[in-house]
């Protein structure tokens, strides 16, 4: 599966492509902030984006909007992965179009779960 990883820490990025990796998925792209992701993603199809929520020049929200209303990522599976741990926040997530929410800090098992509630069958 193509994923791309949004997140403006390097390190944060890393963990989450070795989390990956250690499911088995290693097509994955990866953006520094949600104005990296929108030019990446008008550029590939992504069959999934785990993206942060608060960055510099377009944060995770916007980023979600913009992807969203664009023919192309109508449908793309999106998983905010972020340190906003308020209902509020994952109601307004969930309302711009967010499948999923993981709460930072997490472990491997609790993407996999996310991702296999989102995209079904992954990891099977």
């Amino acid at each position: 599966m193509k994923i791309l990883v949004v997140d403006d820490s390097k390190t944060m990025r890393r963990i989450i492509v070795r989390s990956l990796a250690g499911l088995g998925e290693e097509d994955v792209i990866e953006a520094v902030d949600g104005a990296d992701a929108l030019t990446k993603a008008s550029q590939d199809a992504f069959e999934l984006i785990l993206t942060d929520w608060n960055m510099p020049n377009l944060d995770g929200l916007g980023l979600v909007v913009k992807l969203r209303s664009e023919d192309k990522h109508k449908k793309t599976p999106i998983i905010m992965i972020t340190t906003e741990a308020e209902k509020g926040s994952v109601v307004e997530a969930v309302k711009a179009g967010v499948n999923n929410y993981i709460v930072k800090p997490f472990t491997p098992a609790t993407l996999k779960a996310k991702i296999q509630d989102t995209v079904g069958g992954f990891g099977n």
